[in-house]
């Protein structure tokens, strides 16, 4: 590309709100990726939820909180009360209802990027396990 056509280049957006709609809905709680697909309601667009969408909202969860600042994997500082929170919702609201599809770095890596050999799949019988698993 010549100067005068960078300036003026774009990436291309294939993303229109009608083809978004059509898009899987991932969150992360405790480091396991789940599909909240099926709770579009919740977690779609516009929806009461969808703060939590995109990201390791694990404190967000254990606090119910939907607080920007909340919204990350970090648990430091939970009470006792919220950490129990946190488990009861993690095994009885996600691992009961929505497909585990994947797990984030912190969860399978260590933290110097090497594989944690300690790493066990979460137990989902209800579900069909996928081969990559």
């Amino acid at each position: 590309l010549g100067l005068e056509e960078q300036s003026s280049w774009a990436p291309p957006n294939s993303f229109s709100p009608a083809s978004q709609e059509d898009q899987p809905i991932y969150m992360a709680v405790k480091g396991v990726v789940f599909d909240v697909t099926s709770g579009k309601e919740f977690y779609g667009r516009g929806a009461p939820y969808n703060a939590l969408t995109g990201k390791d909202s694990t404190r967000g969860v254990a606090k119910m909180s939907l607080d920007p600042a909340d919204l990350t994997h970090d648990t430091t500082g939970l009470t006792a009360e919220e950490l129990k929170s946190l488990d009861d919702v993690f095994n009885k609201v996600y691992k009961a209802k929505y497909p585990i599809v994947g797990y984030t770095a912190r969860r399978i890596l260590n933290e110097d990027g090497s594989p944690n050999l300690d790493f066990q799949p979460e137990d989902q019988p209800h579900f069909d396990t996928k081969d990559e698993f």
